[in-house]
This record gives C-alpha cells, sequence and structure tokens, in this order.
C-alpha cells in the first residue's frame, strides 16, 4: 500500500472553510470527521456537498439500511475500496445482510439465496458498474420493488460511493481497523 497522499490535517492548520464544512461532520450522524472527508478537506466546498449528500442517501434514503448497505458493498467491491469495505461490512451484516453474501462479494462472485429484493439490488449494481447501464427487465425488476424514488436513489448511492472510492483509492487513504476481513485481490 502507498503512503496516505492526503492524510489528517492538524485542526490548527484549517481555514475558516474547512472548519465549517469539518463541524457540521462532526456535528451530523456521523459524529466525527471520518476517513472518506480527510482527503476532502482539501476542497472544503466539494467536501460539504457531498456530506450533505452522503447523509441524505446513507441515512434517510428511501431503500431500507440493509439494501443500501448491500449496494455500498458491491460499490466498494468494484473500485477494491478498502475504507467503504471495512466501514460498511459489519453495519451490512448487522442490518440483516447474510455473511455469506458479504463474503461471495467480497470474493467478487454473486452471492447464493439472495433475496428476492437483495437479487433486485445486485443486480442492476453489478450491470450499472459494469456495464455502465441498465437492461430493461433489471430495471423494471427494481423500479417494481422501489419505486422511481427509490431507484433514483440506488443509482445516487452507487454515484456517491463510487465518488468517494475514487478519492480514497487515489489518495490512497488507509484502512480503518475493521471486524471484517480486508478485500482479497480479484485477478482482473
Amino acid at each position: 500500500m502507498n503512503t496516505d497522499r492526503l492524510p489528517p490535517l492538524p485542526p490548527s492548520t484549517w481555514t475558516e472553510a474547512q472548519r465549517e464544512q469539518a463541524q457540521a461532520i462532526i456535528d451530523g450522524p456521523r459524529g466525527a470527521l471520518v476517513s472518506p472527508f480527510i482527503p476532502l478537506m482539501r476542497s472544503p466546498e466539494l467536501m460539504g456537498h457531498a456530506q450533505r449528500m452522503g447523509e441524505y442517501l446513507r441515512y434517510r434514503s428511501n431503500l431500507p439500511l440493509r439494501l443500501s448497505e448491500l449496494a455500498i458493498l458491491i460499490t466498494a467491491r468494484h473500485w477494491s475500496q478498502q475504507v467503504e469495505w471495512a466501514i460498511h461490512a459489519p453495519i451490512a451484516q448487522k442490518a440483516g445482510v447474510a455473511a455469506s453474501t458479504v463474503q461471495a462479494i467480497a470474493q467478487g462472485r454473486k452471492p447464493p439465496d439472495l433475496h428476492d429484493d437483495e437479487a433486485a439490488v445486485h443486480a442492476f449494481c453489478i450491470e450499472l458498474h459494469q456495464q455502465r447501464g441498465i437492461n430493461d427487465a433489471t430495471w423494471s425488476r427494481a423500479l417494481n420493488l422501489f419505486g422511481e424514488q427509490g431507484v433514483v436513489d440506488l443509482i445516487g448511492i452507487n454515484g456517491y460511493y463510487t465518488l468517494l472510492s475514487m478519492v480514497m483509492n487515489a489518495s490512497c487513504t488507509p484502512a480503518p481497523p475493521s471486524s471484517v476481513a480486508p478485500l482479497p485481490s480479484l485477478s482482473l
């Protein structure tokens, strides 16, 4: 692993804009300035917009927590993003995603025995990441299960966690300690 390219900035060096955006994160449901936002501190306005979007998608999305966490794991796996994996795999399991599902995603395999709503999320996310679009059958299935707002929120979750994955992969943000094993390398 490369050295953290955008490590934490000492609070004594923060600009007023950095301080304002960091405080909004600390005062929000996250309760702390967590990994994804450490590199984003270099662009406080972007960080502020990103944290507000993430706060909605993570805490108030139209999708149940179990399904949004499943989508986050699929995105983390697609980007081999260790920070998001370390944070969200335990949350997903606590929210009801089966350990066997988490393990299969970590290994880059389609999980066995998915509930119908989980299978719809899995197919949707995999197609969106791999094909850069959604076929009509997958779209209709997700639309029937989640409605238009749910489908848009699902797209938003994939896009938001792709942004965070890109930021942390590019800046080599180290993963925090976790109760789950890191993502294994996949051969391409």
